[in-house]
């Protein structure tokens, strides 16, 4: 087993691909007749696609059959996937790639744990996906955060004991997640939110190459 394994979610750690699911979900919403504001897409965070059509209709006071909710839910994708279609370079979020590199130089095993199902072509839209030796998301999953199942199955991707890694979230759900699996929580956001994280920080312009140098020292 290696020494120490390092695990990020996407959306809003990496990228800020939040936007999009808003835009694609407010899309939906306007199609049935309702509005869907920006506070109302907090409570998306870290959250399935299905349980986030759940909670738009609740929100709509609107019934679904199977069928219905099914179409919903493709043409939603299919809507969010045309806006990161046009994703670039410019929409990595604030200092990733020194982290990235940080660790790559060190030859620190690197894994994405999304609950994304669009996870590797976001990685490959935005030229990241050659840091990441192992990508588990949405596809590879059954059970949603805080259930710790994604980070687990990075872990053992990496052959990293659980105890040995690092996760950073910017979800509450992300940061339960990697505390049930036995992990290392970083909180991405703020701090308020994210207070059952182990440390926080804004993003990564706040995380110094001395700070990453001890989470590896930690581990040997």
């Amino acid at each position: 087993m290696k020494k120490a394994g390092f695990i990020f979610d996407l959306d809003g750690v990496i990228v800020d691909t939040a936007k999009y699911h808003y835009l694609a979900w407010r899309k939906l919403a306007n199609e049935l007749g309702f509005e869907f504001t920006k506070e109302q897409n907090e409570l998306f965070k870290g959250v399935s696609r299905k349980r986030c059509l759940e909670i738009l209709l609740d929100i709509g006071k609107i019934k679904a059959t199977q069928e219905q909710f099914n179409t919903w839910m493709v043409e939603k994708n299919v809507d969010y996937l045309a806006y990161i279609d046009q994703m670039n370079a410019s929409e990595i979020l604030p200092d990733v790639i020194r982290v990235l590199k940080f660790l790559k130089d060190r030859d620190i095993p690197i894994a994405l744990g999304s609950a994304s199902k669009n996870a590797k072509p976001i990685l490959e839209k935005v030229n990241l996906l050659p840091y990441f030796d192992s990508i588990v998301d949405g596809n590879n999953v059954t059970k949603a955060k805080p259930d710790p199942e994604v980070f687990l199955i990075a872990a053992k991707n990496l052959e990293v004991d659980p105890s040995l890694c690092v996760v950073f979230e910017d979800a509450v759900a992300g940061i339960q997640a990697a505390n049930r699996a036995g992990m290392l929580s970083i909180g991405i956001g703020d701090p308020n939110i994210l207070s059952e994280a182990a440390f926080n920080f804004k993003d990564f312009t706040e995380m110094s190459d001395s700070f990453l140098e001890s989470l590896l020292n930690q581990n040997k």
